[in-house]
Order: structure tokens, then sequence, then C-alpha cells
């Protein structure tokens, strides 16, 4: 492994996506239009996009022994990704999503977390030897909380570079925070996280100014198509994102994760890195799908 490659533990899902021209009440059958079944998960998402971007990306989480988690590893391993620290757990089924994506390409999203539920750090007995090899760490909210703070003590510890994505959102420790080298959450996120209600440039300063406080060293707030708010040792301030026309925003965060954690391995400055990640997330949302619709570098670049 390289001294810059990418660890990325995590969730791996199978979305299954059903397109419709708005979303159903409680209690109401609608008839929707395209069905779509496509990989995912935050963790394998954020994994994807590393890796088409130019990260040399190890992968860790764990599966069910069943079609839905045997296809998962053998897409991520055509991608290039190394696949070997993949767990399978016999006894549950691989994670699934139940997404709809409406006329204006807004998504509303159900997991049923299955495998990754399961993903315990009794399980990570070889994550030392494979973090000494790594230099960047990217972690998300879709495995369990006590696994993502193993994984975030135990690297802190070696002095790796812990990027963590607080998606989905839910309340997480000041043990946690501390430490990490970057957080990026979105304005709702930032919110919970905070008790700040987040809206704005202001208003995400203020959040951004409270996760240093609790011991972050840089925070990201991504505002969807308005771009992100930096607060980090070099940069502070918004950072744009490019005007594109949305068709589903599935996966444009983990886009967005995964480009951060390759331009920052690569030593470039956070707001450059930043923006190229905006462009990378801007290129998905013009696409259906999860990782389907995670651009390669070359398509960034130009």
């Amino acid at each position: 492994m390289k001294a810059n490659t990418i660890l990325v533990v995590g969730s791996s899902n199978t979305d299954m996506v059903v397109k419709t021209s708005h979303f159903p009440l409680p209690g109401e059958t609608i008839l929707g239009g395209e069905f779509l079944m496509n990989p995912g998960g935050k963790g394998a998402n954020q994994a994807v996009a590393a890796r088409r971007l130019g990260g040399e990306v190890v992968f860790v989480g764990k599966t069910g022994n069943d079609i839905f988690g045997k296809q998962a590893v053998q897409l991520l391993a055509e991608e290039g990704i190394d696949t070997k620290h993949i767990l399978v757990d016999e006894n549950s089924p691989s994670g699934v999503a139940l997404i709809t994506v409406d006329g204006k390409g807004e998504n509303n999203i159900v997991v049923a977390s299955g495998a990754n539920g399961t993903l315990v750090p009794k399980d990570l007995a070889e994550l030392g030897e494979i973090l000494k090899a790594s230099g960047m760490v990217l972690l998300q909210l879709e495995i369990p909380l006590e696994t993502v703070a193993y994984v975030a003590d135990l690297a802190v510890g070696l002095q790796k570079k812990v990027i963590l994505n607080p998606a989905p959102a839910q309340a997480l420790p000041d043990s946690l925070l501390k430490g990490l080298y970057l957080i990026t959450p979105n304005e709702t996120e930032a919110s919970q996280l905070t008790g700040i209600e987040v809206n704005d440039r202001d208003s995400a300063l203020e959040a951004a100014k409270a996760l240093v406080a609790k011991g972050v060293q840089n925070v990201i707030v991504t505002m969807g198509s308005a771009g992100a708010f930096v607060l980090s040792t070099e940069y502070t301030g918004m950072v744009e994102a490019p005007k594109v026309t949305a068709v589903d925003t599935t996966a444009a965060g983990d886009t967005f994760n995964g480009a951060l954690a390759v331009f920052l391995s690569e030593g470039m400055k956070m707001q450059e890195a930043v923006r190229l990640a905006c462009v990378a997330a801007s290129v998905s949302v013009t696409r259906n799908g999860a990782q389907a619709s995670v651009p390669f570098r070359n398509e960034i670049e130009s």
C-alpha cells in the first residue's frame, strides 16, 4: 500500500430506486416511473468516489452472505478498490436502501442496515496494520457508532488524518470529535451537532467554531447547490459550487467526501481541494444513481 492510501471504513448497501413525480403522503399509494437497482451505501460510495478520482483505496465493511453482498464486493473490486478486508456475516442480510426520487431530483431514503449494523470493534483485529500503511481515514455513520469511535481513536493515536462525514445525522460524543482532522456535516447535521440553526454563511461559521471548540481541527459545512463553508487552519470562507440542473442528488455528499479525501491526501491546499470536491459533487447530481453517478478525475479536471 502507498503512504497516501485512503482507508474507508463504512457501509455497503444495494440501492433500490423508484422515480416519481412527487413523494407520497402518509397512507397514499402513487404510481412511480423508472425502477433502478444500484450499488450504494455511504462507505462504499465514498470509496468509489475516492478511487475514481485517483486515490489508492482500501475498503473495510461487512455484507451478508447473499447475492447483494457478493455483487457489491465484486463491483468494488472491479473499480480497483482493495476488498480483502470486507467481512461476511452469515446471519444477517446485506444492507439495502429504499430510495424515492421526485421530479425535482430530491430524494427520500430508508435504509435497512443488515450486516452493516453488525460490524463491531472485535471484527477489526487487522485494523492497526491496515492503518499503519494508510495516510488518511474516511468514516461515516451507517455502521455502529462504537465502531466509528474505535476506528477514529485508533487512527488518531497513530497520528493519521481522520475525516468524519457525520451522516446520517445523530448525536456524537465529544470524545469522538476530539482530534479529528476534518468533519464535513451538511446544514442539518451541523445544526444537530451544535444546537445552532445553520441556514447561511454566518450561522455556518458559528456552528463550525463550536465544532472546533470541541477539538476538531477543520470543519466544512456542505450547503447543497450553494457550495460549502470552510473553517480551516489555512482558509475560512465560502467555496461556491458550479451551477447545474440536478437530476438525482443521491450520493452527492459521498462524492464530495471521497473527492476531498483524495485531494487532501495529495497535499492540495484546503480551498482548492474543496473547490474541486464541489465540482465532483455537482457533476454527480446531473446523473442517476449513487456509485453510477460518481465522475472520474478527467471529467472534473476538464
